[in-house]
């Protein structure tokens, strides 16, 4: 890593040309000319080659260094503070933010996201409130793979099949017609999980520069999709999306049925609006579903496709959150010509999934309800449990309940997660700040929960949050209660 630089803005001298020579080529890549330079700023700052609280040049200066236009500088810096990289005051200037970061970057210049960084690098002793996925798999996981196996030995071609393996396809095709969305197996891509169903998307349908629509708070997996695209992520509430969607964003992405983070459900007068606007102005729509199975009452709620052209909405889904993180299989309701050209986009990089898990997966949609009433009553219970727990010990947090999924969406009264995290992880629990679930940084007095452990557990690494919040607050009122259980 480089050394720190020390800068005088006033001159035009030595500091500033260090600047310039660290930035290299930034304007060779692709897309607007601010957002090439906010990646290579952002670069710089994640690196700690400019480090917290260090001043960056005036506007002016740095635009007519650059030979840019001084909009170009302002509108990097501008996005750099909205994601609380850079600090910006009238009368002091622009400054590296001083405060953790919520995301860091690797030497290969690939964002990591906190809760990725766990999962990259999982530290010892920690219960890990971070990454919300089962990882105690049913026994009907086990016994589809062993039909799978079975039909396996009747395989007679090479496996490759970026669309995905015809058998699951033709499943995945029934169980969307079976909740009242007509679909064929053309219509269908199997991908490796939601998240590389994400990546394809947004490089088939999102240029740098290109405006995405989300809602905020939102999954951050598919935020830094997204922000790697060079796309400019915008959030939009109720009220706002209509003249939202008319500026004709290059793509729009909601989780309309428990919502990672808060586990909300979206009415359905409010999925047919979504529809509606999204054929009206011909804006391509992502309907996370990954957890649209685990709603805690009724029937599973439809998909934005059924109130829509199927041209415009787009259905991802996955059983990683319905059976087990490992099971690493997902896919795209679309359609059937943009169902091919992902297929093709696939191939470039990969020849298909690997075909014994698309046959288990097969197997498993034979068993959903079976799975899934197992599934719901166990986060249930957790859910429930986890409440009960927060309002006992932490009666100043505030949330509201889930109505499905595995997350809640906490507030502190005081203070920013962001700060309160590094005290929870000395009392050996990971919390995910709130900021990597906002597209502008925002909500840094949230934090997203998940409920699946057992309930013992949940119990213990509640304890330690309260002992961490009692050392964060200062207050010292519950530490008498609680011993740190590891």
């Amino acid at each position: 890593m480089s050394e720190p630089i020390r800068q005088n803005w006033s001159m035009n001298g030595a500091n500033l040309d260090d600047l310039v020579d660290l930035l290299g080529r930034w304007a060779s890549g692709r897309g607007p000319l601010y957002l090439l330079l906010t990646a290579r700023l952002r670069g710089l700052i994640d690196d700690g080659v400019l480090p917290p609280d260090e001043p960056l040049p005036p506007d002016r200066v740095l635009a007519r260094r650059l030979a840019v236009g001084r909009g170009t500088v302002v509108a990097a810096y501008d996005l750099l503070q909205q994601e609380g990289r850079v600090v910006r005051r009238q009368g002091s200037g622009t400054r590296v933010a001083a405060l953790d970061l919520p995301a860091t970057r690797t030497a290969d210049g690939v964002v990591a996201n906190p809760l990725l960084l766990h999962i990259l690098h999982p530290p010892d002793g920690v219960r890990l409130l971070t990454c919300a996925a089962p990882d105690d798999p049913p026994a009907a996981m086990f016994e589809a793979y062993e039909e799978a196996m079975a039909r396996l030995a009747g395989v007679r071609d090479l496996g490759y099949q970026p669309a995905g393996n015809p058998a699951l396809r033709a499943a995945l095709a029934g169980y969307y017609t079976a909740r009242g969305v007509p679909t064929t197996a053309d219509e269908i891509m199997v991908t490796t999980g939601a998240q590389q169903a994400f990546t394809l998307l947004t490089g088939l349908l999102v240029a740098p520069g290109d405006t995405v629509l989300t809602e905020s708070p939102t999954y951050p997996g598919a935020l830094e999709v997204f922000r790697h695209a060079a796309a400019v992520v915008k959030p939009v509430t109720a009220e706002r999306l209509r003249d939202a969607i008319r500026e004709r964003p290059a793509l729009a992405y909601f989780v309309p049925t428990a919502r990672n983070p808060d586990g909300a459900v979206m009415a359905n007068p409010d999925r047919r609006r979504l529809a509606a606007l999204a054929a009206e102005h011909d804006v391509p729509l992502i309907d996370d579903e990954v957890c649209a199975e685990l709603c805690f009452e009724g029937e599973t709620p439809p998909p934005v496709a059924m109130f829509g052209q199927r041209e415009q909405v787009v259905t991802v889904g996955s059983l990683s959150k319905l059976v087990w993180g490992g099971l690493r299989v997902g896919w795209i309701r679309a359609a059937a010509p943009l169902v091919s050209r992902l297929a093709r986009l696939r191939a470039v990089h990969d020849l298909g999934g690997e075909v014994l898990s698309q046959l288990a997966a097969a197997a498993l949609l034979r068993r959903l309800d079976e799975v899934r009433r197992a599934r719901v009553r166990t986060l249930r219970e957790r859910h429930d449990h986890l409440r009960a727990e927060l309002r006992g010990q932490l009666p100043s947090w505030s949330f509201e309940p889930a109505r499905g999924g595995q997350t809640i969406w906490v507030r502190l009264p005081r203070g920013d997660v962001d700060a309160f995290s590094q005290v929870a992880l000395r009392h050996g629990v990971a919390v995910p700040p709130g900021r990597s679930f906002d597209p502008l940084g925002g909500h840094a007095d949230h934090m997203r929960l998940h409920f699946l452990f057992p309930e013992d557990e949940l119990s213990r690494a509640v304890n330690n949050l309260a002992l961490a919040w009692a050392s964060f607050d200062g207050a010292g009122r519950t530490v008498s209660r609680h011993t740190l259980i590891v």
